[in-house]
């Protein structure tokens, strides 16, 4: 097949790339002039330069090609315009392209998030496809409102949309801060209560959106693509401490009002600088809440998704890989 990516430079698309390209698969990248393409050296794929506010770019990048595999988006930015802009405009641009260069496209993948519907009620609920979106944040409302985007187009484009939850693995360098600290010995619990999440490796999240993007059945379908096991956070302190050899971890309780005291620091500090703060109090609000998982069962009766690393596995061999980069 001939597959089109966007967001193929960054840490989930550059692991699709690759098993794309494993199989036999022949990609095409949409990236910036200014995009580190470090994951896409000396591999046999073709650069489409531009943006998805460039038309003339999204033509190139969608014209001939059998599939659309949408990752790109906006995680990070200091206002509204900048979520809607980066994941709704951008989607809808995208879609555009591709009914006007390629409307007789095979499918369309878009990559949405867990924040989209948002937090579980209890940890005997996690939220599912049915579940009435109610998205907590303004990135969360924007990669809803991105959806809408996709299934608005239904009846023009095969479309199918993946939800992942938190995702961690090679080339992650988010969640490596967490992997740093515990490397101190240190892990920063968020509040006093015991906190449940979704959480799934990068490699079993690519498997997922490749079947969910092949199966006939998938199209106009939301999948949650995810772990099938729930973890809350000291037990993935405890499994991190052991994959880097540490036999003591101390845990240090922020409660909830110092996060987000911090968090508003942050935000205002970073109206001074160039680039929009990690932490921001949309952030805070995320990291406070208790349940963040969601149900694999439409995907495993569906796609036959099944997850194949566990916790331990997929930690032990995320730390590898971050000794071999020199990251820790």
């Amino acid at each position: 097949m001939k597959i089109a990516i966007t967001g193929a430079t960054g840490f989930i698309g550059s692991t699709l790339a690759d098993a794309l390209l494993r199989r036999g698969d022949s990609i095409r990248c949409l990236v910036r002039a200014t995009s580190n393409l470090r994951w896409l050296e000396d591999k046999d794929v073709e650069l489409v330069y531009g943006s998805l506010g460039d038309v003339k770019s999204l033509h190139e990048l969608v014209q001939g090609v059998d599939a659309v595999y949408h990752i790109a988006g906006v995680v990070k930015s200091k206002t509204k315009e900048g979520y809607y802009r980066g994941n709704v405009y951008a989607t809808e641009n995208l879609l555009t392209a591709c009914l006007e260069a390629n409307p007789g496209l095979s499918r369309f993948v878009h990559i949405s998030s867990l924040t989209a519907v948002g937090p579980s009620p209890a940890p005997d609920r996690p939220v599912n496809e049915e579940t009435p979106p109610h998205p907590i944040t303004t990135y969360g409302r924007s990669k809803l409102e991105a959806e809408k985007r996709v299934l608005a187009v239904a009846d023009k484009l095969p479309v199918t949309i993946v939800r992942p939850p938190a995702v961690y693995g090679a080339r992650d360098t988010e969640i490596l801060i967490f992997f740093k600290a515990v490397q101190t010995g240190l892990q920063t619990m968020i509040g006093f209560n015991r906190k449940l999440v979704s959480l799934i490796h990068v490699d079993d999240l690519v498997k997922g959106i490749i079947l969910a993007g092949e199966s006939p059945g998938a199209v106009g379908e939301t999948y949650f693509i995810s772990s099938e096991t729930f973890y809350n956070w000291k037990d993935v302190g405890d499994i991190t401490a052991r994959a880097l050899g540490k036999r003591r971890l101390i845990r240090i309780p922020v409660p909830h009002m110092v996060v987000y005291a911090i968090a508003a620091v942050a935000q205002v500090l970073s109206y001074f600088r160039k680039q929009p703060a990690t932490l921001n109090l949309e952030k805070a609000r995320d990291l406070v809440q208790t349940y963040w998982t969601c149900d694999t069962a439409k995907a495993t009766r569906a796609l036959g998704y099944r997850q194949g690393i566990s916790i331990e596995e997929g930690i032990q061999k995320t730390v590898r890989w971050y000794r071999e980069q020199g990251w820790i």
